[in-house]
């Protein structure tokens, strides 16, 4: 079985991220998707956010027929820990992270870029409301 990691936020789902599962998806048989805690959440988009906590937004996530398992993480190195474990043959990643640190890839047997969706944006939706 050719196992798929890919972990973000996902706090305000849109299209794009649709795109971005599907993606993953097919690039093997299993997709594990990592999301922020929210006190990870806010210090990294701010203390407003998210918008939706971590056990609703799991949830809005095991409903996607893409992604088969869903786990929460609340640090770096938890972060770390449970890539190391999952040892995924690809690791899935937009491509707006080509020449930055990806957390976690040396686990990972492949790096998968997916070419972000430009029209797509959480803070372009939190924006217009």
């Amino acid at each position: 079985m050719k196992k798929v990691w890919l972990n973000g936020v996902f706090d305000v789902l849109h299209r794009g991220h649709i795109e971005l599962f599907k993606f993953a998806k097919y690039q093997g048989d299993w997709l594990c998707v990592g999301i922020d805690s929210d006190k990870r959440v806010k210090e990294l988009k701010g203390p407003t956010r998210p918008i939706n906590c971590a056990e609703d937004r799991k949830y809005f996530l095991e409903s996607i027929k893409y992604i088969d398992e869903v786990i929460i993480f609340k640090t770096v190195e938890d972060l770390k820990n449970i890539i190391n474990k999952y040892s995924p043959d690809i690791y899935v990643i937009g491509s707006d992270y080509l020449n930055k640190e990806k957390i976690g890839s040396e686990f990972a047997k492949e790096i998968s870029f997916f070419k972000r969706i430009k029209k797509y944006s959480s803070s372009s939706i939190l924006d217009k409301i």
